[in-house]
């Protein structure tokens, strides 16, 4: 039955503990053991700048376990605030739309390579770069924001410049911005922020959404086409305005009886999820879905 398929059902646990949710939660509880161990011991907060920041030397020496470690530590507070904010901002419709193990995949790797790339810099550029260890989720988040503009490339968007004047543009654009500001900190080398982590992450979360979930596109297509929008559609943007071209969308048949609507209607589209992923369905897939949950909330 519907009620037997496990993406059908909706966990309360899961819903209330999301991983966005949790790595939110993980920085902060790590930020305050960061605050708390130089009160105990200096021998503590030796530990962690030396084993657990990521730092050229640290890695050269064998420390590899450092390029996850780095991503829970911050440099203050407000790294701390604007890392968490970034985090569950564009975190929770990320992990909606791909699923909880794709967003852990993405996040992770965006924020590893993010690293190497940085202490890279390093290695090549001494003179340039070679300002200590780097701390921060910036590398992991900035592959979230990168995937969520992928992932919703002509739709509006409103952010706040300096978390005050309000800007709509489309979501393609955030990439393209991080990318400039990011360029801009590499050639200032008395910027201490770790630019290369973040140009590295945001190249792998692009990259990860045009190769491993959109794999028929190409990453370098700013425009996409019409064909392709149509056939994978991850996130729908829903419009007032329906062009003339487009078919509306087909009713959801609610005379049949709920075993035959199951076995006819919901069931091959279960099937479909299960073989290509919950992205491959059609408004009218979704639309069934949504009355199947519907019909299920009333028995």
């Amino acid at each position: 039955m519907l009620e037997d398929r496990s993406y059908m059902r909706q966990s309360p646990y899961q819903s209330r503990w999301s991983a966005s949710l949790v790595l939110v939660v993980a920085n902060t509880v790590v930020f305050g053991l960061q605050l708390i161990t130089p009160l105990i011991s200096n021998a503590g907060d030796a530990f962690i700048k030396r084993y657990l920041e990521l730092s050229p030397a640290g890695l050269a020496g064998g420390y590899v376990w450092q390029l996850l470690t780095f991503q829970f530590l911050h440099g203050g507070p407000l790294h701390l605030i604007l890392n968490c904010a970034m985090l569950w901002i564009f975190g929770r419709p990320i992990e909606d739309t791909l699923g909880k193990k794709t967003f852990l995949k993405l996040y992770f790797l965006s924020g590893t390579l993010g690293g190497f790339a940085q202490v890279g810099c390093s290695w090549l550029f001494p003179a340039h770069f070679g300002y200590g260890s780097v701390v921060g989720a910036s590398a992991g988040i900035f592959g979230l924001i990168a995937a969520f503009a992928a992932l919703n490339w002509e739709r509006p968007i409103t952010t706040l410049v300096a978390f005050i004047i309000p800007v709509t543009m489309k979501a393609k654009y955030l990439i393209l911005i991080f990318a400039i500001i990011g360029i801009l900190g590499l050639l200032n080398p008395h910027d201490h922020y770790a630019h290369g982590a973040h140009l590295a992450g945001l190249a792998t979360g692009l990259a990860y959404i045009r190769f491993l979930v959109q794999s028929e596109r190409s990453l370098f297509t700013w425009k996409r086409s019409r064909a392709s929008t149509t056939r994978r559609e991850l996130v729908e943007a829903r419009s007032s305005r329906q062009a003339f071209w487009k078919r509306p969308i087909k009713s959801v048949p609610d005379d049949l009886p709920p075993s035959e609507f199951i076995s006819k209607e919901v069931d091959p589209i279960l099937d479909k999820i299960s073989a290509h992923g919950i992205q491959s369905l059609t408004p009218h897939e979704r639309q069934i879905l949504e009355a199947a949950r519907a019909k299920m909330g009333k028995r």
